[in-house]
């Protein structure tokens, strides 16, 4: 199986890459000239907002691993066209040259209301309140729209195999005003690859899955567990179940955490 992979260098594609490697993937990455990558990947020179690069990318693909994104940047503008225009340029060239290609689009638990008053299931509405996640829902709306196999799979955040996204984040945190006492869930590099795996054999798709493990954690708990200070509240906590999502429709189709804690990535030397 041929996998084109986009995003291929970033924080979940440089980890994601070498374990499908391991499992007999035949990898393809769409990179910018002058990109470091894993032994064992094929590339293509390309930029999802450059549709002329995009038919060699995909030719001969049976699935595509939609990872590429910008996260945050001061001009929503920016954050739009990546991530909704790249989005589209995808599609648009897997409907021309690989339409029977499998889509699996990386997305954020970002995307929920964040006033619902339990963990956020897939079937929640969309409220996202930032750029990136607004960004998300409209990529993840072109894809469903799109008459294409597709797969998405929302994060919960994301850590692990040193990407050092877990020690920013009491800093992110603190920045948007979280308490102390906010718990949120967390999904571990290793588990992005398990459930990816299972999205290639096709048992999820045209679906919208949350990805998460069993232990919501505080933000204090993070805050100690990577060593910073993170500043107290006596203020009550508005809404426990802010950042938290439920895991439960992957786990009934057959998703199940390696990584069940951060505890347990701290034990395993895996943070």
């Amino acid at each position: 199986m041929t996998i084109l992979i986009t995003g291929a260098t970033g924080l979940v594609g440089s980890r994601l890459i070498p374990r499908l490697v391991d499992e007999g993937y035949d990898c393809r990455a769409l990179v910018r000239p002058g990109r470091p990558l894993p032994e064992g990947v094929s590339t293509v020179a390309g930029d999802l907002l450059d549709p002329s690069t995009l038919p060699e990318a995909v030719a001969g693909i049976s699935a595509v691993i939609h990872l590429a994104a910008v996260l945050r940047n001061p001009d929503p503008e920016q954050i739009r066209r990546a991530n909704v225009d790249g989005t589209k340029n995808l599609i648009a060239a897997v409907q021309a040259h690989a339409h029977k290609a499998r889509i699996i689009m990386a997305s954020t638990n970002l995307v929920y209301d964040e006033d619902l008053p339990w963990p956020a299931r897939e079937g929640d509405p969309a409220k996202p309140t930032r750029p990136y996640p607004a960004s998300k829902i409209a990529a993840e709306q072109e894809l469903r729209d799109s008459g294409l196999n597709w797969i998405v799979l929302r994060f919960a955040f994301v850590y692990g195999d040193g990407d050092g996204h877990l020690q920013s984040a009491p800093g992110l945190l603190g920045s948007w005003g979280w308490h102390p006492a906010a718990t949120m869930s967390l999904i571990h590099h290793r588990d992005i690859a398990t459930a990816t795996q299972l999205a290639l054999t096709g048992t999820l798709d045209r679906r919208i899955v949350n990805l998460t493990d069993d232990a919501p954690t505080s933000v204090y708990e993070i805050a100690r567990i990577v060593g910073t200070d993170y500043p107290t509240s006596a203020q009550p906590l508005e809404n426990p179940w802010n950042g938290h999502v439920d895991g439960t429709l992957a786990r009934s189709l057959g998703f199940t955490p390696m990584v069940r804690s951060i505890y347990q990535a701290a034990d395993e030397g895996a943070l």
